[in-house]
């Protein structure tokens, strides 16, 4: 409902709310005479003051600037930098309460936006945790900004100003920050600092590399892959090892199957599969990113059951004879109603999708169930803990047998 110019909140107004439910994107839902505030920094069912910083006709975001009711499961942030940088979003929230909070997220998406009830089709969802238990150290992949003063910091929430650092307590410790934060850097650069599960680190500025190797040796699962730091690889340190067992254990490979890997980046899923099939088997990949595409040719450069597309998938996948399964790992925005029609056309007997936004999951699922498939099973894994971010993996086949 929109709200006329008097009804609606100011910018700088402090309120008293009680805190509702959460929201996609780390927001808590408060409401204040009929409008609609989505609030960083509270927990559902928390009576606190809050401060608005931005007014629409329809809604308004708000900060939480004091807690008079706390809720149970608040714990004082372990960063000091806690609702200053943009980062984090949950620090403020046990970290099994963060889970229940993404377990609700999942189900709140794919009931409003894909129109799937999860909860009355009897799936027992769960958002698995993932070491490390304290939900610190677990990145391996960051990008600073550098702000006018040379020192690396992070964005603000919706925010263009540079909040500097001194340490990311959620940055694998073998980045070791605090001695790149004592550095003086220019103020126009963007610092890129990768760390290999071989423990190699990585540092590039703006594009460029100033320490460490170019390319960085992952270990996943037996299978060893030689990538350029720039590339696309999961940001949590146990995610590739997490991912591959989720995806292998659903996929149900025979050996001579042909199987396509979608937004495949260098081919994480891919060495996975060439352990399940033969000869007779094959595996087409397809990923827009050159970088990531020329890293994949020379991993699997010797592998005559492979072929890697550069392109987009929606343009890649038209050129593909046969599909017996398939795995996919989109970008946020998902796969979208195109690729997911193309997909179906091959009538794989498995689809295996995995998603970094429960939003773009639900609508595509939505879509497979359109089109003639059923959702088998789903799981959340918490590869991003102290933030809103969740990863899901769902498995599809089709509705008929």
């Amino acid at each position: 409902m929109e709200l006329n110019a008097q009804e609606r909140l100011k910018i700088g107004e402090v309120i008293q709310v009680e805190i509702g439910p959460v929201a996609h994107g780390g927001h808590f839902v408060a409401r204040h005479n009929n409008q609609v505030i989505f609030v960083r920094h509270g927990i559902t069912g928390e009576i606190a003051k809050i401060k608005i910083t931005a007014v629409n006709s329809k809604i308004a975001h708000a900060d939480v600037i004091e807690v008079i009711t706390p809720a149970p499961t608040r714990v004082i942030p372990p960063c000091s930098y806690a609702g200053k940088c943009g980062g984090c979003d949950f620090q403020h929230v046990q970290v099994d309460q963060q889970r229940e909070f993404k377990r609700n997220i999942i189900l709140e998406q794919f009931l409003r936006i894909g129109k799937i009830d999860l909860l009355q089709m009897g799936f027992d969802l769960k958002v698995e945790a993932v070491e490390p238990a304290d939900g610190l150290h677990w990145r391996t992949r960051m990008e600073f900004a550098v702000s006018n003063g040379g020192r690396i910091g992070f964005y603000g929430a919706r925010s263009n100003d540079v909040v500097e650092i001194n340490d990311c307590l959620i940055a694998d410790s073998r980045m070791n920050v605090a001695e790149l934060a004592n550095r003086t850097w220019k103020s126009d650069a963007r610092v890129e600092v990768a760390v290999s599960s071989t423990s190699e680190v990585s540092v590039v500025r703006s594009g460029r590399s100033i320490s460490g190797p170019t390319q960085l040796i992952e270990q996943v699962g037996g299978n060893s892959l030689k990538i350029s730091p720039s590339a696309f690889w999961q940001s949590h340190k146990l995610a590739p090892t997490t991912l591959v067992k989720a995806v292998i254990s659903k996929l149900e490979i025979k050996k001579s199957d042909h199987i396509c890997d979608l937004y495949s980046g260098v081919g994480l899923f891919a060495s996975a599969i060439l352990n399940e099939i033969s000869d007779q088997g094959f595996v087409t990949m397809i990923e827009s990113d050159k970088t990531a595409v020329a890293d994949a040719r020379k991993i699997f450069a010797n592998k005559l059951n492979v072929k890697i597309l550069q392109g987009l998938v929606a343009q890649q996948l038209s050129i593909v004879k046969r599909a017996d399964l398939i795995v996919l790992d989109p970008p946020r925005t998902g796969a979208g109603e195109v690729v997911v029609k193309q997909m179906i056309k091959f009538k794989p007997r498995k689809i295996i999708y995995v998603a970094c936004d429960p939003a773009a999951l639900a609508r595509d699922s939505k879509t497979l169930l359109d089109l003639g498939y059923k959702l088998d099973h789903i799981s959340g894994y918490d590869l991003f803990p102290m933030t809103q971010h969740i990863e899901c993996v769902a498995g599809f086949s089709p509705a008929n047998g």
